[in-house]
């Protein structure tokens, strides 16, 4: 056994995982099940196709792929990861297979590549079977299970004293104990080192001698720990809105989460003081919408998703405008704070923040962000405040709060990817998730290996933006043509 494989195996061995948090939007909108044919491998390891049922768009093709519940004991019970592919279109000109990293944690690889397949540029359709897989614990890979009722209960972020903070923990742990009954062994091993071995294990099932990988978001924090373990399997990796998994403690997470959702919301309001199309064009961005935060926060703002039921102020940060900066939607958001703003107010009524989705377990098993008591976590919210005025109570909070008293099974560590070929670091300046400074830090921490392309505008994901980045990105992963060092590609107009 080669020595990574061996120090992989020491790592991963006699891990346990915990709950629970939410980083992305997949966490509030939850995650489409439909419907879906597989094709079931008779042995370990191996894929068998069938096209997939109930798509508007055929020609994917779906199956399972059977992998240990722990690689520390490849001996032991296992699952099936739901595995979909589209086929290169131009077979004569096909490179091989692209294995897509999703994001969230909670996305659906499955659902990028039956549905959404448009998310990767014609060049690199047109050469390459585009792959993905429901991580486990995700979508149709031996999901999370937990009671809904105990997840509507959860303790709101706000905490006030020590009484809440210590009940915020004894809840965490009656949700751990509950969802662990119910997904079954693999609740203890969700963590991404044990997903880089099914990355890793679907490599070989596809025939790949060498991984040709795209990680997007979260996927990027899997991409970067195969490249560490596996560096000289890699052929091609590109990591696109870069996760810093360095960050070493909950106040440096939590300070870079809000500094960049607040460029983000910076830039909207500096995009409506010029844009004339702006609904609140002429008008004070930032008052109307404080106004809207204190009217949520009294519980008298309409949900506008839902008529006569009240908005909480986090919800209106998280749902509403964070949302909005993912695809640089600015004029839908400035015509949802109007139409906001001049609804009729509701009776003034209490609120509590959406259920997290159950698949947040993945993150705590991740990230170390340990607090203490009730007078650290209130000094990293008034933090988080004074970073990010106009955006208090960002997911990133309510993660801290979702996973106080659980253990980590993959806590943060610098990268050590040495040997691995030249790795794509893609990322927006204004990215209201994943900032830049995170991906120069990762780009950094890979060294030879790592080289930066920038894209100059907004928005989280960025690989599609424009024919600059659409080539850059194209000729690395179908040629091997490494961008120069410094490269960075104009913004589109949105």
């Amino acid at each position: 056994m080669p020595l990574r494989d061996r120090t992989a195996r020491r790592r991963i061995a006699g891990r346990s995982t915990a709950m629970v948090a939410g980083v992305a939007v997949a966490f509030i909108t939850g995650l489409a099940t439909a419907p879906m044919t597989y094709a079931s491998p008779s042995d370990p390891g191996a894929l068998r196709w069938a096209p997939c049922g109930d798509l508007e768009e055929p020609g994917a093709e779906c199956g399972t792929l059977s992998v240990p519940v722990d690689w520390g004991r490849p001996d032991g019970p296992r699952l099936d990861l739901a595995v979909a592919r589209r086929k290169a279109a131009d077979p004569g000109a096909r490179v091989g297979s692209m294995v897509f990293g999703p994001g969230g944690p909670g996305d659906s690889g499955v659902e990028m590549v039956t549905d959404r397949i448009s998310r990767f540029s014609p060049e690199v359709r047109r050469r390459f079977d585009i792959v993905s897989f429901d991580p486990r614990g995700v979508g149709r890979s031996n999901p999370v299970a937990c009671s809904d009722d105990l997840l509507a209960e959860r303790p709101s972020p706000e905490l006030k004293t020590q009484a809440d903070f210590d009940a915020t923990v004894a809840y965490n742990a009656r949700l751990r104990a509950d969802c662990r009954a119910r997904t079954g062994p693999v609740f203890d091993h969700l963590d991404t080192a044990q997903t880089v071995r099914d990355v890793d294990a679907l490599r070989a099932a596809l025939g790949e001698r060498k991984l040709t990988f795209h990680g997007s978001s979260y996927g990027t924090l899997l991409g970067a720990q195969y490249a560490e373990t596996y560096p000289h399997r890699v052929r091609a990796m590109l990591l696109e809105s870069v996760m810093d998994h360095s960050v070493p403690t909950a106040r440096d997470f939590l300070r870079s989460e809000a500094a960049t959702a607040e460029d983000s919301f910076r830039e909207f309001v500096r995009w409506c003081e010029a844009a004339e199309d702006c609904a609140l064009h002429g008008r004070d961005v930032r008052a109307v919408w404080q106004d809207l935060l204190a009217r949520a926060g009294r519980g008298e703002l309409e949900d506008p998703a839902e008529p006569r039921t009240p908005l909480s102020s986090s919800d209106l940060v998280n749902k509403i405008a964070f949302r909005k900066f993912y695809g640089v939607d600015y004029a839908g958001l400035a015509t949802a704070i109007a139409g906001m703003a001049a609804s009729e107010p509701l009776p003034a009524s209490p609120t509590s923040p959406a259920p997290l989705h159950p698949a947040t377990p993945v993150f705590c098993s991740d990230w170390h962000l340990p607090v203490h008591d009730y007078r650290q976590y209130a000094s990293l919210v008034s933090m988080m405040n004074v970073t990010a005025p106009d955006l208090p109570y960002l997911l990133p909070i309510h993660m801290t709060a979702a996973c106080l008293g659980s253990p980590t099974a993959n806590p943060q560590h610098r990268l050590d990817a040495r040997g691995a070929p030249p790795i794509l670091v893609s990322n927006a300046l204004h990215d209201p998730a994943t900032g830049y400074p995170w991906a120069v830090s990762v780009a950094r921490q890979l060294g030879r290996s790592g080289v930066l392309l920038t894209y100059e505008g907004h928005g989280h994901g960025s690989v599609t933006n424009g024919s600059c980045m659409e080539d850059a990105v194209a000729g690395y992963l179908t040629d091997l043509v490494v961008p120069p060092r410094g490269t960075s590609c104009p913004a589109v107009p949105f």
